[in-house]
């Protein structure tokens, strides 16, 4: 496998294919490729779902998408934090998130990451409000954008 000299694409039998954002800190990519292989074993099996798994895993690594590389549009990180929310939930299923992981993901290990939290907050709430999440402080369910100091995003039980 090569990759171009700017390292945005690979370079897979004479095909190339955008590479994942290299800013995503190691830990978190490694959940997002598990996620990745994992929905993409449940495609080959025909699952239901399994192919908007797939394609949440790639926004999350930045291989769909906007660029990874241009200075995001608003809906553009929008969606990628989203699918990054989604992708992690799928890999920690009985697990919550912290909605840093998710600016992590999307803003990089510097402290770049600090300026995505409210954004993150705030579409963890837009998906509370739909009925996928459930955002928690103290395992009591609180309003995403609203609630102050730390929270964290689980999925919802059906039974919720």
């Amino acid at each position: 496998m090569q990759t171009t000299t700017d390292g945005r694409y690979l370079i897979i039998k004479g095909r190339r294919w955008r590479a994942s954002d290299p800013s995503i800190p190691a830990r978190l990519r490694q959940e997002l490729v598990n996620e990745l292989m994992s929905a993409r074993r449940a495609v080959k099996q025909g699952e239901d779902g399994a192919r908007k798994r797939v394609n949440d895993a790639k926004l999350a690594l930045g291989e769909r998408g906007q660029p990874w590389w241009e200075d995001p549009d608003p809906d553009s990180m929008g969606e990628r934090i989203r699918a990054t929310i989604r992708t992690l939930l799928s890999h920690r299923v009985d697990a919550s998130i912290c909605p840093s992981d998710v600016a992590r993901i999307v803003g990089g290990p510097d402290e770049g990451w600090r300026k995505y939290m409210g954004q993150v907050r705030q579409i963890a709430a837009a998906l509370a409000t739909q009925g996928e999440v459930v955002a928690t402080q103290n395992g009591e369910p609180v309003e995403a954008d609203g609630a102050k100091g730390p929270i964290r995003i689980s999925r919802r039980r059906p039974d919720e």
